[in-house]
């Protein structure tokens, strides 16, 4: 393996595979953003389907695995807990994806990586389309070697 003076490998291979193992690990946060959306999405239809119903009315709810006889009154508060635990979650995964954006920026600046979108038009770009983009790594000696 090849290495500049500040001791950062510049095997292609190397770098080929640090950049695939950031883009999956920004799919992944995508993927994981978009199921507590969705479990976001649940509670609030859960909220909207309770709250205007008689407090001491019988209900169910599952905990642990376990389906448990409650009052909306006993489960009114705990579903809005949820809820506001979730989206507390998606803010925080929301600023790490950020974050692993910048990241991927800056690596692929540094090793000038060009990221190539073939048959997508710019009005069609979206947050999935960009991570499911495919990247083309350009080394010193003109090779191009497609990381999936």
């Amino acid at each position: 393996m090849v290495s500049r003076a500040g001791g950062e490998p510049t095997n292609e291979q190397v770098v080929a595979n640090t950049y695939a193992n950031m883009g999956t690990e920004m799919n992944q946060l995508y993927t994981k953003i978009t199921e507590l959306e969705m479990e976001v999405s649940e509670h609030s239809l859960v909220l909207g389907a309770i709250e205007p119903l008689d407090p001491m009315r019988r209900c169910y709810r599952m905990i642990g695995g376990v389906l448990v006889e409650r009052t909306i009154k006993e489960v009114l508060p705990a579903v809005h807990r949820n809820k506001e635990g979730l989206e507390e979650v998606v803010a925080r995964m929301k600023e790490a994806l950020e974050t692993k954006k910048k990241e991927m920026t800056e690596f692929e600046l540094k090793y000038k990586i060009r990221n190539r979108k073939g048959g997508e038009s710019g009005a069609e770009e979206g947050s999935m389309k960009e991570a499911s983009a495919q990247r083309v790594l350009v080394g010193p000696a003109d090779f191009a070697q497609v990381v999936a």
